[in-house]
C-alpha cells in the first residue's frame, strides 16, 4: 500500500479537533501515514512571550540568530511533542522527528533576507521508510539541516516552511497522495467561490495572477513539486469533523490539483 502525506496545519488542531483519532483510526487500518505539521502561531505567540518582533516576506518568517532557537524549540519540541503524544494516547505508534534528524531534509537559503531560513530542499527518506516498515507514523517538524556556503557560519539549522517540507517528502516518497489539512475549505477564487479541481497549469495561472497568495500560494507550490512523483494532491478543510477518514472514503470537499 502506498503511503499517504499529510500537512497538518498548526491552526487546525484543537481540543475539539478529530485529525489525531483520524490519523490513528487509519494506520489502525494499514494505511502508511507520514505527518508534516506547522505551528507558526505558536511561535510568534512565544516569541512574543520573550519580547523578540518576528515578521515575514512571502508567506515566509525572517529567521535571524535569536528568533531561529525559538522556533526549532517549540516547532521540533513542543508542537511535535504534543502531536506524538496525542498519538500514543490514542493508541498509535508515532516517531516525532525534525528535518534535521538523520539527515531528512538538507536546505538551502536562497533568498538572504529571510536569514536561517530554507527554501531549496533535498529529502534523503531513508528514515521515513524505516519507520514506515516498523509500523510508526513520522510526526516531522520542519526544522532542517542546512547546506550553508559561508565557513564559519553560527549554526547548521534552518527554519523550511512546513508546505514545502510536505511537498518534497512526499515526492521523495513516491506517496500516493499529498492532502494539506487548512482551516478554510480549500482555494478559492477572486470571488471567493470554492474551486474544487485545478490541472497544474491553472494553478500556475492563479499563482501568477496573484488570486493565490502567503501561505495558499505556498501549498500551490508544494502541490505542484509533490506532482512530479505523486498523482494527486489535496487542499481540504480540517476544521470539519473527521475530514481526514472523510477524504479516504472520497466523501470530502475540497480542491483537488492533479
Amino acid at each position: 500500500m502506498k503511503t499517504l502525506v499529510i500537512k497538518i496545519g498548526g491552526s487546525t488542531l484543537g481540543k475539539s479537533d478529530t485529525t489525531v483519532e483520524d490519523l490513528v483510526t487509519l494506520r489502525k487500518k494499514g494505511m502508511p501515514l507520514v505527518v508534516i505539521h506547522g505551528g507558526a502561531q505558536v511561535v510568534t505567540d512565544w516569541l512574543t512571550r520573550l519580547g523578540i518582533s518576528t515578521s515575514f516576506v512571502r508567506g515566509l518568517r525572517i529567521t535571524d540568530l535569536e528568533t531561529l532557537p525559538v522556533v526549532t524549540a517549540v516547532l521540533a519540541g513542543l508542537v511535535n511533542k504534543e502531536l506524538v503524544s496525542a498519538i500514543w494516547r490514542l493508541g498509535g505508534k508515532a516517531a516525532g522527528l525534525s528535518g534535521a534528524d538523520g539527515g531528512l531534509i538538507v536546505a538551502r537559503n536562497r533568498t538572504p533576507d529571510l536569514g536561517y531560513t530554507g527554501e531549496e530542499l533535498e529529502v534523503n527518506a531513508a528514515l521515513l521508510e524505516t519507520l514506515l516498515n516498523a509500523g510508526y507514523i513520522p510526526v516531522i517538524a520542519p526544522i532542517s539541516l542546512g547546506s550553508l556556503e559561508k565557513s564559519g557560519e553560527d549554526t547548521n539549522l534552518l527554519n523550511v516552511n512546513g508546505d514545502t517540507a510536505a511537498g518534497q517528502i512526499a515526492a521523495a516518497l513516491n506517496a500516493d497522495k499529498l492532502v494539506f489539512l487548512t482551516d478554510v475549505p480549500g482555494l478559492c477564487d477572486s470571488s471567493n467561490k470554492l474551486i474544487r479541481r485545478l490541472s497544474p497549469d491553472d494553478a500556475r495561472e492563479l499563482l501568477a495572477s496573484g488570486v493565490a497568495s502567503g501561505g495558499m500560494a505556498a501549498k500551490i507550490e508544494a502541490c505542484l513539486a509533490a506532482l512530479t512523483k505523486v498523482p494527486v494532491t489535496r487542499i481540504i478543510d480540517g476544521r470539519v469533523p473527521h475530514a481526514l477518514l472523510s477524504e479516504i472514503e472520497g466523501k470530502g470537499d475540497g480542491t483537488t490539483i492533479g
